[in-house]
């Protein structure tokens, strides 16, 4: 009797086993092939077609090959149209299948779209149905996890309601003397070396530095020291997940015990040790009542919201969540505007005409002084300046979105799972929009406020889920380079060679080579 209540028990574990395999099986099957499958019929059926992808890498290896030969050389000279290098795969099925067309990168079928009043209404009207596929926030799960930029739905409203303070007009002015600050040391540590003899200088190498110190301070005040060894390790994780955003991405594929892994998994963990002995050192001040707040930087805003949030039913922070909020800060808060500063400064040493009118109208306003977070609004020649460097070398060339729900999107119909994707950089240099001398570096372009171009640049993004630190990065962009062109005059150096590559965000590939001379005061 007991023993055939033994094997009846295990007949039913071994039913409900193979009821769980078989479901298991059919979601990766349906994942992976009926749903993609069903999406490209509906876009079909619209006219909305692509190149034939392959089983299971979808066109992957048509991408890498067409921007491994595109980049294999680099451009002879300064040429600003970078888009056939950039982005090869846009510009030859953009002809062959028009203006918008479906790719596959893996298993997920992607979308093309240029078309601006279809991106308005994708990110104004449907932001809230719309955000980061699974693809994206496994690419990036490792390097800033599901902090703002990777958070959907309820999450990222609520992790966005807790962020924006830290943006607002009246915090970012205190974030000015930080700027200032560190910008003074750069200037100092270039001038010392300059006087030993230097006169060449990796300009993107200083940025990153600059902005690395200036957002440490921002982020964790007394503790930034810490927060640039933070910031040397995120470098490490960034290049590691950008090789493997070109590479196809298996189900359980993160749990192999190969090198790739455990070099991810070690730098993660790095970073996280980091982190927490800030934070442990924040709430051991707070508990033995050496401090009444956790402090009034990004981290310890983040801190006071998850202890009044206790308890609560609504949206709880936790640990995990507060590091990835900060992972995600170092990386945007750093990375775009380092490379801001970097291409700017390059087309500003490659055209001295407009390095001589953004350094009159720094002096005229500012009058030798650092400039003030109210001298910015008039800086007006700087501003234009800054507006065609991210026109020309917007950090992030592509504009991804997920819809969640079924989406009416002018003519089309948006099937829920499907990835739209917005070639910010095609954009930005399409000569129908910015006429014929879309390559070419003119500021003057942004000097009146014409909608009919504005509309189409989008370097931070459009809609409720725009970039929330683009005023702090503007801010940083305009004092760092008010400071530097008054003491500085740039020279593009003979031994810097054009060749811009995407690293997640567009990188010059060999740095930005640099000639400083100092200016007399």
């Amino acid at each position: 009797m007991i023993a055939m209540g033994v094997v009846l028990w295990a007949c039913v574990v071994a039913f409900l086993f193979l009821i769980l395999l078989i479901k298991v099986a059919y979601q990766t099957l349906d994942c992976y092939m009926f749903t993609p499958i069903r999406i490209k019929n509906i876009m079909s059926r619209q006219g909305v077609h692509g190149p034939k992808p392959r089983f299971l890498i979808g066109n992957l290896l048509d991408i890498a090959s067409l921007v491994s030969k595109s980049t294999s050389l680099d451009m002879p000279t300064i040429d600003h149209d970078i888009v056939p290098r950039l982005l090869p795969h846009f510009v030859l099925w953009s002809k062959i299948y028009g203006k918008r067309f479906i790719y596959w990168n893996g298993t997920e079928p992607r979308m093309c779209l240029t078309d601006i009043e279809q991106i308005k209404e994708l990110l104004v009207k449907h932001s809230t149905i719309s955000g980061k596929s699974w693809l994206q926030q496994q690419g990036s799960k490792h390097f800033i996890g599901r902090g703002l930029l990777m958070a959907n739905g309820q999450d990222w409203h609520h992790q966005r309601h807790i962020v924006a303070p830290a943006f607002v007009k009246d915090k970012l002015k205190s974030y000015a003397g930080y700027m200032v600050e560190s910008t003074i040391e750069m200037i100092q540590y270039m001038k010392t070396e300059i006087a030993m003899g230097r006169r060449e200088f990796e300009i993107g190498e200083c940025m990153a530095r600059l902005t690395a110190d200036i957002i440490s301070r921002t982020e964790f005040d007394s503790s930034y020291q810490k927060g640039k060894q933070i910031f040397r390790l995120l470098t490490d994780l960034q290049q590691l997940c950008a090789q493997a955003s070109r590479h196809l991405c298996l189900p359980g594929s993160r749990f192999f015990p190969s090198k790739y892994n455990r070099e991810i998994k070690s730098l993660k963990m790095e970073v996280e040790r980091l982190l927490m002995e800030i934070i442990q050192s924040r709430t051991d001040c707070v508990e033995i009542g050496r401090s009444s707040s956790y402090g009034d930087d990004l981290l310890g805003m983040l801190l006071n919201e998850m202890q009044t949030k206790r308890g609560g039913n609504g949206f709880g922070l936790n640990l995990q969540v507060i590091m990835d909020e900060c992972k995600t800060f170092f990386f945007a808060g750093h990375e775009t505007t380092a490379l801001l500063l970097t291409w700017t400064i390059m087309l500003l040493a490659s055209n001295p005409s407009w390095q001589d009118k953004v350094r009159a109208e720094v002096r005229e306003v500012c009058n030798g002084a650092p400039p003030s977070v109210e001298d910015l609004s008039k800086l007006s020649v700087l501003n234009m300046v800054i507006k065609e460097s991210l026109r020309l070398y917007p950090p992030a060339t592509l504009l991804p979105r997920m819809a969640f729900e079924d989406i009416k999107l002018g003519d089309l119909h948006i099937p829920k799972g499907l990835s739209i994707w917005i070639p910010v950089l095609a954009i930005h240099h399409n000569k129908e929009i910015w006429g014929k001398d879309v390559n070419e570096f003119n500021p003057s372009r942004f000097a009146s406020h014409s909608f009919s171009q504005q509309r189409h640049f989008m370097p931070f993004a459009a809609g409720p889920r725009n970039c929330v630190g683009q005023s702090f990065a503007l801010m940083e962009a305009k004092i760092i380079l008010s400071m530097l062109i008054c003491k500085f005059n740039f020279m593009i150096s003979d031994s810097y060679r054009h060749a811009p590559v995407i690293v997640l965000t567009i990188k010059p590939k060999y740095g930005v080579q640099v000639c400083l001379k100092p200016l007399e005061e």
